[in-house]
């Protein structure tokens, strides 16, 4: 079983008034660069924790934007039956189920609701997958919300690797029937103190994105399936092995001892899936993925992130994102589902790269063709 100091680093929101840390996983593959076996071991264990429980049911999972989507994806790879995620995209010719998460950076969750309307008579629960729940507010929000549209269609549960629900968040649950699962239970009570002893004295970089420092290879591979809408599990899974076959077949892996696989925001779990083949081969690699949150970073030892590097989002220009703490590496492969042409997400990405001493670079967009 996992222990706190396995996966708990608190960090600290930047400039945020309603929640002033943030709980970076270790093991998660979001923030801190992890080996990508050791995140889909515990995804994993999740997942066979649902399939126990709920084996006989037929189930939608809905991971969360934008940490849990790879969560969500590899707990529907163990269960099968439906997934889809939620979304702060906008996705042309669709209607949404809006709710809200308070404490966030980028506070808009979304749902696509003619996905779910699809699904909502062929399901017995929803399974909502969360990498960590503090008061469960944000999920009671969408329960809420479906259980108005679709009264009495279906029961619902919460799966997460960590939970930091109270006793009386937790009562509250149990009064709507609403069941919680988690890989570890935590208490939320010290870590804003832990959040401001931060120094914020680590090393800030905003990069170059008029022009691109670092000659990179753009390769473009078909079969993309969206898990912003609803799909089969099992479709998902082979439409990522798809996916890996195109990477595997078109890139030459022989020379590279060391490689990071970077996911793009929402986008993580085909860039994990990807890097896991990798991993098997014996190869040094590491996966993790650029990201909305703005969090202070410290070089004090201990504490979880120590360089931040802003960028421009690749979905949206005037979108700033960030990643930490890159290295350097034989090579990297930046997997995306961006079909935005705009160069300012990419060069700012490759220049923070390239800052690194790295100069072997692939830029991989999933394309539907």
């Amino acid at each position: 079983m996992y222990k706190e100091n396995d996966l708990v680093a608190i960090g600290k929101r930047e400039n945020n008034n309603k929640r002033n840390y943030l709980v970076v996983n270790r093991l998660q593959g979001k923030h801190i660069p992890v080996k990508p076996l050791t995140a889909l071991a515990m995804f994993q264990s999740l997942g066979r924790m649902v399939k126990s429980e709920y084996g006989d049911e037929r189930l939608l999972l809905i991971g969360f934007a934008e940490t849990a989507t790879a969560v969500g994806a590899a707990v529907a790879d163990c269960t099968g039956g439906f997934y889809m995620q939620t979304t702060r995209e906008q996705i042309p010719g669709v209607s949404y189920l809006y709710f809200s998460e308070t404490h966030s950076h980028a506070t808009e969750q979304k749902l696509v609701r003619e996905d779910l309307e699809s699904v909502i008579n062929k399901i017995d629960r929803i399974v909502f997958v969360e990498d960590e729940v503090t008061t469960g507010n944000t999920i009671l929000n969408i329960i809420h919300l479906i259980n108005r549209l679709y009264p009495e269609k279906v029961k619902f549960s919460v799966a997460s690797l960590l939970n930091g629900m109270n006793k009386d968040s937790k009562e509250i649950y149990e009064a709507y029937g609403i069941r919680t699962h988690c890989l570890l239970k935590t208490n939320h009570v010290q870590y804003g103190d832990i959040a401001e002893t931060s120094r914020n004295e680590g090393d800030y970089c905003i990069e170059n994105f008029k022009s691109c420092i670092m000659p990179y290879q753009e390769l473009r591979y078909t079969g993309y399936l969206d898990a912003r809408r609803v799909v089969l599990a099992d479709n998902y899974k082979k439409a990522c092995e798809c996916l890996w076959r195109q990477i595997e077949s078109s890139i030459d892996f022989t020379e590279a001892d060391s490689i990071l696989v970077l996911g793009t925001e929402e986008f993580m779990y085909p860039g994990l899936f990807a890097a896991s083949k990798i991993e098997q081969w014996g190869k040094r690699v590491l996966f993790h993925a650029t990201t909305r949150s703005p969090i202070v970073t410290s070089k004090e030892e201990t504490y979880p992130l120590h360089t931040r590097y802003q960028l421009s989002s690749v979905y949206d220009k005037d979108r700033t994102t960030y990643v930490y703490d890159l290295k350097q590496y034989d090579m990297v492969l930046i997997i995306t589902d961006s079909v935005k042409d705009d160069q300012k997400g990419i060069n700012s990405l490759a220049n923070s790269l390239s800052r690194c001493g790295n100069s072997k670079l692939f830029y991989i967009r999933w394309c539907c063709k």
